[in-house]
């Protein structure tokens, strides 16, 4: 027998938890060559919530960047043993996903036309097709299917245990039995770990410890916000028909999965309302290879729909049921990368159900991050930092979790709103908005209007991938944008304060615009990479000599605190410049429209002229009896002012707004309509249009970029290397020719009757009559895009599976001058 490695005293890299994410890690960081890593499991490999993980790998997701994420999981799995002699277990058998509606049916079209954009294989299936390929199920109640045949399975414990011996052979020191009971951290920066058995120094410390990595995170100070539920599924005994390459067949309207184990049926699914399990500080010690108790009156609803779907489970028996506990994230997405409260402290986990298949493509990202400083590819929707601290309160992921689970096989419906816990960050004047009718969605917590019924109407979302019943509601507030005025509460925004006597020399280097201007003036700027790609997109105006406001969007508050203060820290160190979180300091109010100029000027004395106060223009004026920061922008395209108030004169300003504007035809406006309106203008966002993934050539935003100055910034050389050699891809708006669609972002665009990129953004536009948005278009060859290219093609959009011709531009579709914005 062998015995365990001794504890080492130090080694560069100590990993926690030897599940497939752990040992995933561990196994890419040794390939980039890192050999002086450690790994420290509990107990033994893949006994925390790995073991009893179904196995699927379904290659397709809901972005391109995650499907080629899992299908490197794919690749890697089925060449694990030519490497390591131990079988991953991996079987590409296809998988089958049935509709048994017509709401269902519109997704799946949807699916197959992603499919094509990301080049992989899916076929759309009548019942009778389907049948074929899973003749063991029934069929009289579909309406339809797809086909995925690049899906599989993998064993879990065999792809741990593949992962851990293709890491040892490159230098990994794997040590189990080995709990970790604190980290050890000093300056804001991690030393190493503290375990059972002695501590251990490091210069890197990743927490990859399955549903007990809120507990790891909390030993450094760092926010992992996730919580367990209970997660069941069952394994029947031997069913005739069912064979080793039976493909996965997943019937989402009913909840239901089946994998095929042993001749049986592994049974399980996402129900719509899940079973939280303890808190994160409650999970027992020891709790290896273990289950819970079994349930099956919670699980009744999962197996009437499988007895349902499968005929043959009537008269067969179940072998086992399994009640694993598995940790979910608020928003059902997983956490990577460095955890902002603490340098050199890195997180893989809350992979929601979806372990097996992105364990590959997840360990590489993370491991990629690790060795080169930041991440390699656009991995936003993962990066732990888009949850702020208060995501951690573990009362309010209790009850979110409830839902997370459910909403994995719930249609997707387009803007679909999480409903647990909530209302959650409340603006000062939230009240106000919901005694006038305010429907709220939510963004980093915030409650923001989406939109306002009229009297006497539900202001409810009755979701649809047709015409919402909103989307009059939403188009009254776009006219009157466009004709009169209107107020948007748009306190959610992201507001920091950059102080200090360096602070210009920080911004620019910070920032791809020239910020070095007089104290009033507010300046559109991105913040890019090394790789010269966006980390954020953001306005910062000059509010005294040392002192600039930076205004983001309510989603990245985190992210952007932590790139600007470790750019600072990294490259100019030496720096006077301190940066304040102000976001809840301040309410900001929209006053949009061309009328508002007229309705301001009844509120305050100050001189609001063209002339007096021209666009990118800040002051601080009165208005009414409070005193706020007036900012002439705007993310509509109309004339119009943000208007930062302290929040202790937010409710005084708001009804001095309603109050003044009955005599201006003034109404209250929501998201969708500003949604609306940006695209018409063809405004960007950070994290549709604008991510890791793209460059300030690719979007058409050269003209914020200093290129024609001698001034440095971050990103600049690779910028000018992007520049030299032609965008693969551009960012174009569009407009559909028919009034007939409803786009949503995701669709496929075609060029020419081939695939040529996707919608990154897409809305109703009511001064266009029909839906408008934004899309990278690509060539197929791969070749230079230009403006010649985009304008010779013929254009369509694939949507639920019709395809309607569209008008591509590269100039706003809306008031392309610009002359509204500016009169």
């Amino acid at each position: 027998m062998t015995s365990a490695p001794p504890l080492p005293s130090r080694a560069r890299v100590v990993i926690v938890g030897g599940g497939v994410i752990g040992t995933s890690v561990a196994y890419h960081l040794t390939r980039l060559g890192v050999d002086d890593v450690v790994l420290l499991e509990q107990g033994h490999l893949s006994g925390g919530t790995t073991w009893h993980a179904a196995g699927l790998v379904g290659q397709l997701r809901a972005s391109e960047g995650m499907t080629r994420l899992v299908q490197y999981s794919t690749t890697l799995y089925s060449e694990l043993e030519a490497e390591t002699g131990l079988s991953a277990g991996y079987r590409q058998c296809g998988g089958v996903t049935v509709a048994r509606t017509e709401d269902r049916m519109v997704q799946l079209r949807r699916t197959a036309a992603n499919a094509a954009a990301f080049d992989l294989q899916c076929e759309l299936l009548t019942p009778a097709e389907a049948l074929e390929y899973y003749p063991v199920m029934r069929v009289d109640d579909l309406v339809g299917a797809i086909w995925l045949p690049a899906d599989g399975k993998a064993n879990p414990t065999d792809l741990t245990m593949a992962l851990a011996r293709g890491a040892r052979s490159r230098g990994c020191r794997i040590v189990e039995k080995s709990r970790v009971t604190g980290v050890l951290v000093a300056g804001g920066e991690v030393r190493g770990v503290r375990t059972d058995a002695g501590d251990v120094e490091a210069e890197i410390v990743v927490n990859c410890a399955g549903q007990w990595a809120k507990q790891v995170g909390a030993m450094a100070g760092a926010n992992v916000p996730l919580h367990s539920a209970e997660h069941f599924y069952v394994v029947s005994e031997a069913i005739d028909g069912v064979h080793p390459n039976l493909p996965i067949l997943r019937d989402p309207d009913g909840y239901t999965y089946f994998k095929e184990e042993v001749g049986g049926l592994v049974i399980g699914g996402f129900e719509p309302e899940a079973k939280p399990w303890v808190g994160p500080d409650a999970i027992p010690y020891p709790f290896e290879f273990q289950l819970l108790d079994e349930d099956w009156e919670h699980f009744e609803v999962l197996m009437n729909s499988a007895l349902l779907r499968i005929p043959a489970l009537e008269v067969t028996g179940i072998k086992k049921f399994y009640n694993g506990p598995e940790s979910f994230t608020p928003d059902n997405q997983s956490i990577l990368g460095e955890a902002p409260e603490c340098r050199n402290f890195f997180v893989g986990a809350g992979f929601n159900s979806v372990g097996i298949a992105t364990a590959g493509g997840a360990g590489r990202a993370l491991a990629e991050w690790i060795v080169e400083g930041a991440p390699t590819t656009d991995l936003t929707g993962v990066d732990i930092r888009r949850f702020a601290p208060f995501h951690g309160n573990n009362r309010w992921l209790h009850d979110r979790v409830a839902e997370v689970l459910g909403i994995h096989y719930e249609i997707p419906w387009p803007n679909r709103e999480m409903t647990t816990a909530r209302p959650f960050r409340r603006s000062p004047v939230h009240h106000l908005l919901d005694a006038a009718g305010a429907n709220f969605g939510s963004r980093m917590g915030w409650e923001r209007a989406n939109f306002f019924a009229p009297p006497g109407r539900e202001p409810v979302i009755d979701y649809t991938w047709g015409k919402p019943n909103w989307l009059e509601w939403s188009a009254v507030e776009q006219h009157a944008t466009r004709t009169a005025v209107t107020v948007f509460d748009q306190t959610s925004f992201s507001k920091y304060l950059l102080v200090g006597r360096d602070a210009e020399t920080a911004l620019q280097w910070l920032c791809t615009a020239d910020v070095g201007v007089a104290v009033g003036r507010s300046v559109y700027t991105g913040m890019l990479n090394a790789r010269g790609t966006y980390e954020s997109d953001v306005t910062v105006t000059r509010t005294a000599a040392d002192e600039f406001l930076i205004v983001s969007s309510a989603a990245t508050t985190e992210r952007d605190k932590d790139h600007i203060r470790a750019q600072i820290r990294r490259h100019l160190p030496e720096a006077n410049a301190g940066l304040v979180d102000v976001t809840s300091a301040y309410a900001v109010f929209g006053l949009m429209g061309p009328r508002s100029r007229e309705l301001l000027a009844t509120l305050t004395d100050a001189d609001l002229s063209a002339e007096g106060f021209p666009f990118g223009t800040s002051r601080v004026i009165s208005l009414g009896y409070a005193t706020v920061r007036a900012t002439r922008i705007t993310y509509v395209g109309e004339l119009g002012w943000e208007l930062y108030v302290p929040a202790e004169f937010a409710v005084g300003v708001y009804e001095d707004l309603i109050a003044a504007g009955q005599a201006f035809g003034l109404a209250r406006g929501g998201y969708y309509a500003i949604e609306s309106m940006r695209l018409e203008k063809g405004y960007r966002a950070f994290g549709r249009e604008l991510s890791p993934g793209e460059n300030p050539v690719e979007a058409g935003l050269l003209f914020a970029c200093k290129l024609g100055t001698g001034i440095d910034f971050l990103g600049r050389t690779a910028l000018e290397r992007a520049r030299e050699r032609g965008p693969r891809k551009k960012l174009a708006g569009f407009c559909v020719a028919s009034p007939e669609p409803m786009l949503w972002g995701g669709e496929v665009i075609l060029r020419d009757g081939l695939a040529a990129g996707q919608v990154t953004s897409a809305a109703w536009g009511h001064a266009t009559g029909s839906c408008v948005g934004l899309a990278y278009l690509r060539a197929a060859d791969g070749a230079v895009v230009d403006a010649g290219w985009v304008r010779d093609g013929d254009y369509q959009v694939n949507v639920g599976g019709s395809l309607y011709p569209i008008s591509v531009s590269l100039r706003p579709l809306y008031d392309p001058a610009g002359e509204r914005v500016r009169s």
